[in-house]
């Protein structure tokens, strides 16, 4: 027997949902997500709205604010993401958090060397980024939460296998982010 996944009409059609977020009230409606807050040129499916709006109300995000976007290409499933900044300032907010550590591993295109390095900084023609790495401090902790991630796993990509500009543009600023949100939501899984 096939589960039919279904919405009850008054939730895809206009209707407003309210919540705070920072302070603020934002109000949201199906509608407005799809005229105004997919990014990408998909269209999303009643699911991937109420979905996304599901998201934003019980974390808290303002997607107006750049702390959530619903990517949707061609057909592909959308994609939702909480921005890097969320995690950051709900961190910042929890008395145990210390501070943060995050950059990229780069590989030595001649040698095959390879070097943590802080920051996003490489040299293109003479480095290949390998991943990043990030470590959150956390007060009465031997030791910091830390996360490394491979390039090659979690760069964007378009469906014919190219790098999405995003990725292609600044893979070393996307690939620290990446490392850095992991280990903030390992360090800080209640608040994230």
């Amino acid at each position: 027997m096939a589960v039919q996944n279904t919405l009850r009409k008054n939730n895809s059609n206009g209707s407003m949902i309210e919540y705070e977020s920072g302070g603020q009230m934002v109000k949201l409606s199906p509608d407005m997500i799809r005229s105004y807050l997919v990014s990408g040129g998909g269209n999303v499916t009643n699911q991937e709205v109420m979905m996304f709006l599901s998201l934003c109300k019980f974390q808290k995000l303002n997607p107006f604010l750049k702390e959530a976007y619903l990517i949707k290409f061609g057909n592909s499933p959308a994609t939702m993401v909480v921005g890097k900044d969320v995690f950051l300032k709900r961190a910042r907010r929890n008395p145990d958090y210390v501070g943060k550590q995050a950059g990229i591993i780069v590989q030595d295109m001649e040698t095959g060397e390879t070097e943590q390095r802080e920051g996003e900084f490489y040299v293109p023609e003479q480095e290949r980024i390998g991943g990043g790495w990030a470590k959150v401090f956390i007060k009465g902790y031997n030791m910091p939460e830390t996360a490394t991630v491979s390039f090659a796993e979690y760069a964007g990509r378009k469906s014919n296998g190219e790098l999405n500009n995003q990725w292609a543009t600044k893979p070393a600023t996307m690939i620290r982010k990446v490392a850095l949100v992991h280990a903030l939501r390992e360090a800080f899984p209640e608040e994230t």
